[in-house]
């Protein structure tokens, strides 16, 4: 039988007030950010879906052409992400006046983020494609939607930089209903030019990447204009020039470092999974974007999750409260596996009507069912381990998450599904081993590497 509970002002009462108070508030900012998350994916499905019914050829063009600029992509959510944290920070210090610098500077970086990886995509993208051993078919119909993805890059940038900024301030709603509008633009666009309608002549997998780069202009620009017209946006620093902050301006760009090198290495491993998947041949190529973008689109919640879990850690962190700082990692950690356990009981079952959902063919099919049904195994470290990176950020641990993801992704998890997948015969199932053993090393060394630091700092 259980005891009588705590009353509200003993010690437990307490405590347990503050967990379900922050618990709420977890799930209150993440909420929204998954969605805004799922919006990102949902750009990704739309082109997956549109494409891979118009033809599993031109979806494996896609998705090769995706591989290379998806390194790009991630490593600029990466390099921006000083913005969320050091917003949140200032916050945290009763000091939201100065988040306008933040945002500033993030948009200035932003700029030349994305002119550069505009530059860097077209200049050497194709090259890049063509010479990883690839087929000539499917090297040469990616290279074209690649240079369109490219051109998406300085649109996409702003649009980072913004939500994070809005995402920081505690507000992530705006960016998620602006995400999912960009969605709508996104759709019309794939169903307008991939097969070709009202006469206009098929694109195919080159009309998905016209999509994607017109959605993402859109959300960067009603995203900018949200914030300019934002009834506290003048309290709040953003028409002011900022007075110089080398201390402010070094540690935004450090956060930006850590994250941007984490996310090249962990996103370049599994970009290079396609190449993997190409040497195999272009069918098992659509079968595992089929399985990434089945498992991309369940890692928007636990990413979400972490954006809350960023905020909460950088506002203690910015406090000086220890307490709070590890509280609030060890709920968003116990609400991903939860998560993460829940969501693998239900894709276990339904893969192979999951996998149906992006391609009629059945030798696609025939690899892609199998790889969705067994991508359950890393769900949850998965989910964990990205929580547990970005609450790391947020109480100033830059580089330690970057080199847990180098260790695990690209020193692991790269060469052991090559050994898998090729020389041990195991083909795509292969590669989604080698994601499992990556995914529980990872999360592993995270999660000590957290606890070790609050264990030291009570």
């Amino acid at each position: 039988m259980a005891g009588p509970s705590a009353p509200a002002n003993s010690p437990t009462g307490g405590r347990a007030n503050v967990v379900r108070t922050e618990l709420a508030e977890l799930l209150q900012l993440s909420w929204p950010v998954v969605l805004s998350r799922l919006g990102i994916m949902g750009m990704g499905l739309s082109d997956a879906i549109v494409v891979g019914r118009y033809s599993a050829t031109e979806l494996g063009y896609h998705a090769m052409a995706w591989a290379p600029t998806s390194v790009i992509v991630t490593m600029t959510v990466g390099l921006l992400s000083g913005i969320q944290v050091m917003t949140s920070r200032a916050n945290g210090q009763g000091r939201p006046e100065i988040t306008g610098a933040v945002l500033r500077r993030g948009l200035s970086y932003s700029l030349w983020i994305g002119l550069v990886s505009t530059l860097v995509l077209i200049a050497g993208g194709p090259a890049f494609l063509h010479i990883l051993g690839l087929e000539k078919d499917l090297a040469d119909g990616a290279s074209k939607p690649l240079i369109i993805f490219a051109l998406s890059m300085p649109g996409y940038a702003f649009s980072v930089a913004a939500s994070f900024w809005l995402e920081g301030q505690g507000r992530p709603k705006p960016a998620a209903v602006m995400m999912w509008l960009a969605n709508g633009v996104n759709l019309a666009l794939d169903l307008l030019l991939v097969p070709g309608t009202f006469g206009l002549e098929p694109l195919g997998a080159v009309g998905g990447a016209w999509a994607t780069t017109g959605a993402r202009t859109f959300l960067a620009i009603v995203l900018l204009i949200y914030i300019a017209r934002m009834s506290d946006s003048r309290a709040l620093g953003v028409f002011t020039k900022p007075e110089p902050d080398l201390a402010a301006e070094t540690e935004q760009r450090r956060i930006g470092y850590g994250a941007g090198a984490s996310n090249f290495f962990e996103v370049a491993a599994f970009a290079g999974m396609n190449v993997i998947a190409g040497w195999i041949g272009g069918l098992a190529v659509a079968a595992w974007a089929i399985t990434l973008n089945v498992v991309a689109i369940i890692f928007m919640v636990p990413l979400g999750l972490s954006t809350g879990a960023a905020v909460l850690v950088g506002r203690a962190y910015g406090a000086r409260d220890t307490a709070a700082v590890n509280r609030a990692g060890a709920i968003a950690f116990g609400v991903t596996a939860v998560f993460g356990l829940l969501i693998s009981l239900i894709v276990w079952p339904g893969a192979r009507l999951i996998a149906g959902a992006y391609t009629h063919d059945p030798l696609t099919l025939a690899m892609a069912a199998p790889a969705v049904a067994l991508s359950c195994l890393f769900l949850i470290p998965d989910a964990v381990q990205v929580v547990a990176a970005q609450a790391l950020r947020a109480r100033g641990e830059v580089w330690i998450p970057t080199f847990t993801h180098l260790a695990s992704y690209a020193l692991v998890m790269a060469p052991l599904a090559w050994w898998l997948a090729i020389p041990m015969g195991m083909g795509l199932n292969g590669i989604v081993w080698a994601v499992v053993a990556a995914s529980f090393l990872s999360a592993g060394l995270l999660l000590t590497r957290f606890q070790w630091l609050s264990t030291r700092d009570r």
